[in-house]
C-alpha cells in the first residue's frame, strides 16, 4: 500500500512523459532528466501530453508501484510552469490537491502539520 507523509520527497517532473512507458522507461527518465535516483524512497509524478492524466512512481523498498490517474473531463487545472528546473518540489498535503485538480500552489495552510515532542 502507498502511504504519503509529510517526510517524503515528491518530485513532479515539469516536462509531460510519453505514457506508454512503464515502469522501467519512467525509472530511466527519474534518473536521466530529473538526476534523482527512484530508489530513494521519492514520490515522483508524471503529467501526460494532453494534461489528462497522472502516474505516481514510488519504490517501496520492495519493488515499484506505478499509480494512473485519468480524469474522466477535463485537464488538470494546475502544473508547474517550464523553467530551468526539470522537476518540482510538492508537500504531501499539496500532492492531494494536485490528484483532486485542485491548485496546489494556492493552499496557504498545510492539512499535515509536524508532531512536535513536548
Amino acid at each position: 500500500m502507498i502511504q504519503v507523509t509529510p517526510q517524503m520527497r515528491i518530485l513532479v517532473a515539469v516536462e509531460p512523459a510519453d505514457f506508454r512507458k512503464g515502469i522501467d522507461g519512467l525509472v530511466r527518465l527519474s534518473r536521466e532528466a530529473l538526476k534523482v535516483d527512484p530508489f530513494s524512497g521519492g514520490v515522483f509524478v508524471f503529467r501526460n501530453r494532453r494534461g489528462t492524466a497522472l502516474k505516481i512512481l514510488v519504490y517501496d523498498g520492495q519493488g515499484f508501484w506505478l499509480c494512473h490517474k485519468r480524469l474522466s473531463e477535463g485537464r488538470f487545472r494546475w502544473w508547474p510552469a517550464k523553467g530551468g528546473d526539470a522537476s518540482c518540489r510538492l508537500e504531501a498535503h499539496k500532492l492531494q490537491l494536485l490528484l483532486w485538480n485542485g491548485n496546489p500552489s494556492a493552499a496557504d495552510a498545510p492539512l499535515w502539520r509536524p508532531i512536535s515532542p513536548r
